[in-house]
């Protein structure tokens, strides 16, 4: 057995503080590990050397232009099924060129399929499988419906018995041959099976507990009873339970992190005024926040926020809201920067900078060369000046997370070619950018043409900003239900062009 040396675990913060260094007492955290560089690798105290494996994949912001700290860059890492996890939607504001990296959390509800190993002998013979449990939208437990038959309705209380049965039997074989392949291929010790039986009830596999392993092995010392403990709360608190394995395979430690500590950071974004209802969604969206000290990290980028930004107050808890990446992320340096190039730029006044972070405050985190710039370039490219650019962004700041030659582009030549508008009615309307084309702009415009009801002239945008029913009374005069078969009509033409393929007619 290798011998193995038993230094207490750091408590300070995985990372040092935004604005002030976190001393030793500081927020409890466990130390990660180091990037391997120049060929070389650094190793924390609790890294396991023999499983490191040299090439890791590593996810990072699918628009090249967010910036990435170093810091932040394990973090963006995950295993291999959660690309398949992701699953686009299309909506009418269309955000399609805009990722936050931390953000990426899984929305489907696909469960992970579970693929039985080889039975061997190490598993202890008195352990009896736990089945699989879900919390409500309250919190509370339940037991899982996912293996049960969809109906119930006349059945006797001895088959509903054997089925309970049968649905025991089987989580206990997948979690009994998911451990025994753990077992054989990394050594996991007997004791963590109850911890593994109870984390696969949030849907974690081999790989995310071989990630884990080499990432964070100290996590599996903690006891079941603890680890349920510790996610109950989460669960209290609002997280979702299908968000629940996204947080463990990024922030194992929060297996380790007490109570107290997890209380106290719910409190502080209480204490910023976000709600209660959005409190389980901002732990999901950035779980490293646990490992930073309120006191010596959270709260003084609060302040920053206030004092050297120039966000009110009240407004500090709706940007967290936005992005709660802000608050572990080196925003100093980020809002100098990113607010030096905009006065410059555009001659911006500090006031109207402060707005477009208040409203976008993803944008401390985009690249000015890859991202801000070239949105830019292209606003004066067609012929706006840098005061309606200005008018523009401070309106609809979000416009620099849209892709050029997927959205900007294509919203442009639509603008001036079939809607017969000029470039500067989009300082009147800046939210026509944000629109989708496909499912707003074009199917409404060509409605109201097939109507013989479009004005003559420009097109009116104002027509694209209410919803589908009151742009039906308002401007068609028709019924929803004809709209929306016209739509899906377009829809199915634009399709069939785009592939190539004709439309299949189906027969009755």
């Amino acid at each position: 057995m290798a011998l193995q040396l038993q230094l207490p675990r750091p408590l300070a913060a995985a990372r040092p503080s935004i604005l002030l260094p976190s001393p030793a007492h500081g927020a409890s955290a466990s130390a990660t590990p180091l990037h391997a560089r120049a060929g070389g690798v650094a190793f924390s105290l609790q890294t396991n050397v023999r499983l490191l494996k040299p090439n890791r994949r590593v996810r990072r912001s699918r628009d090249p232009y967010y910036d990435l700290d170093e810091d932040d860059e394990e973090e963006a890492e995950f295993d291999e099924d959660d690309e398949d996890d992701e699953e686009g939607y299309e909506s009418d504001d269309d955000l399609s060129g805009l990722e936050y990296p931390g953000v990426l959390y899984s929305n489907s509800p696909r469960a992970s399929s579970k693929k039985p190993g080889l039975q061997t002998p190490m598993v202890k013979e008195n352990w009896e499988g736990r089945q699989t449990k879900t919390h409500d939208k309250y919190g509370s437990p339940g037991r899982s419906k996912s293996m049960h038959p969809r109906s119930k309705v006349g059945r006797s209380s001895t088959d509903l018995k054997n089925m309970d049965r049968e649905v025991e039997l089987k989580n206990a074989s997948i979690s009994r041959s998911l451990f025994q392949k753990l077992q054989e291929e990394y050594d996991f010790d007997d004791k963590w099976l109850p911890l593994i039986d109870y984390l696969c009830t949030f849907g974690l596999k081999e790989s995310h507990f071989t990630y884990i392993y080499e990432r964070h092995m100290a996590c599996f010392q903690i006891s079941q009873a603890s680890a349920e403990e510790r996610l109950d709360f989460l669960l209290n608190a609002g997280v979702k339970s299908k968000d629940m394995k996204r947080i463990l395979v990024r922030q194992p430690q929060i297996l380790e992190y007490t109570l107290g500590n997890l209380k106290s950071h719910v409190d502080f974004l209480v204490s910023i005024g976000v709600p209660n209802r959005r409190i389980g969604q901002i732990i999901s969206a950035a779980p490293s926040m646990f490992s930073y000290s309120v006191e010596q990290s959270l709260k003084p980028t609060v302040r920053y926020l206030i004092e050297e930004v120039g966000i009110e107050e009240s407004d500090v808890g709706k940007v967290v809201q936005l992005s709660p990446q802000i608050l572990v992320q080196k925003i100093d340096s980020a809002w100098k920067s990113r607010s030096l190039f905009l006065s410059k730029e555009l001659d911006a006044p500090k006031h109207s900078i402060v707005k477009m972070v208040t409203k976008h405050p993803q944008l401390l985190h985009y690249s000015i060369e890859d991202g801000i710039l070239p949105r830019l370039n292209f606003l004066r490219s067609i012929g706006m000046r840098n005061s309606d650019i200005l008018k523009v962004l401070t309106s609809l700041t979000q416009v620099l997370s849209l892709s050029l030659e997927d959205n900007l582009k294509p919203k442009y030549l639509y603008l001036v070619n079939d809607l017969k508008n000029e470039v500067q009615s989009l300082t009147k309307y800046p939210m026509y950018l944000s629109l989708s084309l496909d499912q707003r702009i074009r199917p409404r415009h060509r409605f109201l043409v097939s109507l013989k009801k479009a004005p003559k002239g420009p097109f009116p945008l104002s027509s694209f900003v209410p919803t589908d029913e009151r742009f039906c009374q308002r401007w068609a005069g028709t019924s929803l239900e004809a709209y929306h078969t016209f739509r899906q009509r377009l829809l199915l033409t634009s399709f069939t062009e785009k592939s190539g393929r004709k439309t299949l007619v189906s027969r009755r």
